[in-house]
């Protein structure tokens, strides 16, 4: 009998540790879905989240785990959403913008969701308001829609000789419904005419274009959107061909040949958002999480896309930008 307690006693010895180990692994790291509008998990703004995470002690594989699914196509990312939804994470974060948002808050009402970068969350349903979002999800805004008065002026200090500006939009986007209107209403304080310049697709952007050239608009206004970055290198390219001035709302459209942008730092959100993923671990409830505004913005000017339309970028402007291409 003590023969038989002592072999019981060593095999718990022997092999509990290896029960803690995996019970550790698999049962202790909090995961993360991360449900993206792009295929990749690579980037500065994804690197920017990692780096948050970093800052508040979170080592991925080790004490936190992330599950990431992405698409370029953005009528697949509520699947995405679906499929994380399965593997009940213990928060999702919607990487980008008011699309991938709609599609997390569709596919849980119970599973905290925290956004990174989108227009309006009040006027496209994601949250009740920004000091108590209620529900299940909050996270951060780029005010996308309050901005476009602001590129307008900088496009018509920029360039003042212009009286038509077109402005790229999806009738079919929440986000660029609100921008679009936005944009209207900072045209008529600025004594700019307005030219709507609807698409779908990229199948529609050489003939918006042309439509803007076709009636003279002299500058062209291109809103936050994920499918629009995903062809800044088309539209960047055709705003020059066109001799069109332009203003995106991301450095990444200067940096593939635009004229000139103003928008939020996306990085400092995507690494801000990583404070929320952390509030709501220790226990925090998106529905008492403020949603936070931008606290840093960026001038980025393109002087070689200047050059080939024929621009010379006021020296008052340039003083202002953050960052010259040359």
């Amino acid at each position: 009998m003590k023969r038989g307690i002592m072999l019981l006693a060593l095999a718990i010895l022997v092999f509990s540790p290896y029960h803690v180990a995996e019970a550790q692994q698999t049962g202790k790291a909090p995961r993360i879905g991360y449900v993206s509008g792009g295929s990749s998990f690579t980037g500065p703004v994804h690197g920017a989240f990692r780096q948050g995470l970093r800052e508040l002690g979170y080592l991925e594989g080790k004490n936190i785990l992330i599950e990431f699914r992405g698409d370029a196509k953005l009528d697949r990312v509520p699947d995405l959403a679906a499929e994380l939804v399965a593997l009940k994470p213990d928060v999702i974060v919607a990487a980008g913008g008011t699309e991938t948002a709609l599609a997390a808050k569709k596919a849980t009402k119970t599973i905290p969701i925290v956004f990174t970068s989108v227009g309006d969350p009040i006027s496209t349903g994601l949250v009740e308001s920004l000091a108590r979002p209620g529900g299940n999800i909050t996270g951060l805004t780029n005010i996308n829609a309050e901005l476009s008065g602001k590129r307008l002026e900088l496009l018509k200090e920029t360039d003042p000789k212009f009286s038509r500006v077109a402005v790229l939009w999806n009738p079919e986007s929440p986000a660029l419904i609100l921008a679009f209107k936005e944009s209207e209403a900072a045209a008529r304080a600025l004594g700019l005419q307005l030219q709507s310049l609807e698409v779908r697709g990229p199948v529609d952007f050489e003939s918006a274009f042309k439509a803007a050239v076709d009636r003279h608009a002299g500058a062209v206004l291109v809103p936050s959107s994920q499918f629009f970055m995903r062809h800044r290198v088309k539209l960047a390219e055709l705003a020059v061909k066109s001799r069109m001035s332009a203003i995106y709302a991301d450095k990444d459209y200067v940096e593939a040949g635009g004229l000139m942008s103003y928008g939020p730092s996306l990085a400092d959100l995507y690494r801000r958002a990583a404070s929320y993923v952390d509030k709501i671990l220790k226990g925090r409830k998106p529905a008492d999480l403020p949603v936070e505004q931008p606290t840093k913005f960026e001038l980025v000017i393109n002087l070689k896309a200047a050059k080939q339309i024929g621009l010379t970028i006021p020296p008052n402007v340039l003083a202002r930008a953050d960052k010259v291409i040359r």
